[in-house]
């Protein structure tokens, strides 16, 4: 039996992931090193006062995300996939449209419509005559049951889909046997089709934890002490980064354990359904009173997550501009923010498409499979956490530079990385490189061996057979992956705002910073333009979506691993 190779000849696919590996481990490595410099009395502060609250609140948040997102995306793709009532088709995207919402922007525009001044309370006490604000006073949302409200209508979408496409691929022959047998529709649903979802649930919900855990505004506006806001606030109120540091530690520690909690639930099972092929699940029809309440149950979650929001940050926005005209600084930050993006997006997806395809063309290599799970580590690290151990990192790269060219004789180098636009993109591509990864993976396990086998019996190299056929076969894999990169770096805020070069600003971090001076007309325009942005792929994802056909059952049992 041939045994793995650990090393090969160097050439540039090694070369490529073991720098690649090396810069993303660099950072956890790093934050280790730096949490160990503070002192006795310091750790004792943080593991008595600071980090035992911040972690209560952290896993009461979590848990309040977890139910609530399993619950209502669950029970939302159930509905949709087996009840077909007036608007079904409408509700079915109108669902998704939460995910354009990044939970900070969700949380500064319910902030201001829940404001005692604002139009819920203000409209609630003229209907019900009231005069005085004091009078009528909605419960606050800053709270923690405030904060898992908006997380959760935030990111219910990553259960809703993907227990929808389970519920119509892979349940529809189970299902269509409990009805023959008699079976109630409660009882199909909890013993048959909840079972099989359960993978795809476990897995929807570990995403919407490690968003909510990764985010730092929403946490912040909403006044709820997590171990996100505990870093931030340490590092940059208290300019103590040793202490960030351990905070940061503590925080990969209750990720880490989310993670096994995951796989813990997925239970390492996946499930396939056997047969000639798969067939969509036909919904029953449900008309009438019935019909239209479940119309009504399925918009709440989109008409709180999406439509409420979206009209008034757009009524804000368009007030705004009517009268003080489009500013200046908007349009600077919009291009800003765009070629942020654009730069992060291009590195991220041509080191994504060289590792993937370094991976398949060299089989057996253990160094190429190692760099492509280490290189994927930073989508499991929150923001904050990740950008602490890049602060370190920068700090020590640009101090050897230093060292090094004043040693030859040559004139102060200044910051290189730390506080620069080379440091923040490197950052982004560590944060999201593991979305370009995943979609181009995706797409190569749909080509066959066969078609490089040739090119490489032909006399092409590694790099000519990725050239002559990975490339051209690939290009939808690799635009899907430009574009949820894209989208996430224009959304991301905690790297950016820690990382961020001196007078530089994105979309994100205006409406961070008009948020925290309370002038909410003001970041109006810019969390319009996030949403916008953020809709991009949601709009790609209904468009394939409608012309995706079931799989066949093949497609469906290799799938099974990864539901």
């Amino acid at each position: 039996m041939r045994r793995p190779r650990l090393f090969r000849a160097p050439d540039g696919f090694a070369l490529t992931a073991a720098f690649t590996a090396m810069v993303a481990a660099a950072p956890i490595a790093a934050l280790a090193g730096i949490a160990l410099r503070g002192d006795g009395g310091l750790w004792r502060h943080l593991v008595t006062s600071v980090v035992p609250p911040a972690t209560l609140e952290t896993a009461i948040l979590a848990v309040g995300v977890t139910v609530f997102v399993a619950v209502v995306g669950t029970g939302a793709a159930w509905i949709v996939a087996t009840r077909d009532f007036p608007g079904r088709r409408f509700v079915e995207v109108l669902l998704l449209l939460p995910l354009a919402f990044p939970a900070y922007v969700l949380a500064y525009s319910w902030l201001d419509l829940l404001h005692p001044l604002g139009p819920i309370q203000s409209g609630l006490r003229a209907l019900l005559g009231y005069a005085r604000p004091a009078d009528l006073r909605l419960p606050e949302l800053r709270s923690l049951p405030g904060a898992v409200l908006v997380f959760g209508f935030a990111l219910y979408p990553y259960v809703y889909v993907a227990t929808r496409t389970v519920f119509l691929a892979q349940t529809t022959v189970l299902v269509e046997a409990a009805r023959m047998l008699g079976a109630r529709p409660g009882r199909v649903f909890f013993r048959v089709a909840l079972p099989l979802a359960r993978p795809a649930i476990a897995a929807g919900c570990a995403l919407a934890v490690m968003e909510t855990l990764n985010d730092v505004g929403a946490a912040e506006f909403l006044s709820v002490d997590t171990l996100t806001a505990a870093v931030y606030s340490t590092w940059v109120n208290r300019s103590d980064l040793p202490g960030a540091a351990q905070i940061a530690l503590a925080m990969l520690v209750f990720v880490l354990g989310l993670l096994l909690l995951e796989r813990i639930g997925r239970g390492n099972r996946g499930y396939a359904v056997f047969g000639k092929a798969s067939r969509r699940l036909e919904p029953r029809r449900v008309d009438g009173v019935r019909g239209l309440a479940l119309l009504v149950v399925c918009l709440t979650p989109a008409v709180v997550g999406f439509v409420l929001p979206a009209a008034h940050l757009m009524r804000q926005a368009s007030t705004r501009i009517a009268f003080a005209g489009l500013a200046e600084e908007i349009v600077r930050e919009t291009f800003a923010t765009i070629l942020l993006a654009a730069t992060a997006t291009t590195v991220g997806v041509a080191l994504a498409a060289v590792l993937v395809s370094g991976r398949r063309l060299t089989p057996g290599s253990v160094l190429h499979a190692g760099a492509l799970r280490i290189a994927s580590v930073g989508y499991a690290v929150p923001g904050t956490v990740l950008a602490i151990g890049l602060l370190v990192v920068y700090g020590g790269f640009d101090g050897f530079v230093r060292t090094v060219v004043a040693g030859l004789g040559g004139a102060p180098t200044g910051l290189l990385l730390s506080a620069s636009f080379a440091g923040l993109v490197i950052a982004l591509v560590a944060r999201f490189f593991r979305l370009a990864a995943s979609k181009i993976e995706t797409g190569l396990e749909r080509l066959s061996p066969s078609l490089e086998q040739s090119a490489r019996m032909l006399g092409r190299t590694r790099f000519g057979a990725m050239r002559a056929v990975h490339l051209p076969l690939l290009t939808p894999s690799y635009a899907g992956a430009a574009l949820l990169v894209f989208v996430d770096c224009m959304k991301e805020l905690p790297a950016t705002l820690l990382l961020r070069p001196l007078g530089f600003e994105t979309l994100s971090t205006r409406l961070y910073g008009e948020a925290a001076r309370g002038t909410y007309e003001n970041g109006a325009i810019a969390a319009c333009l996030i949403v916008a942005f953020g809709l991009l792929p949601i709009i790609v994802m209904t468009r394939i979506g409608r012309r995706t056909s079931v799989p066949t059952a093949p497609e469906a049992a290799g799938e099974g691993d990864t539901a």
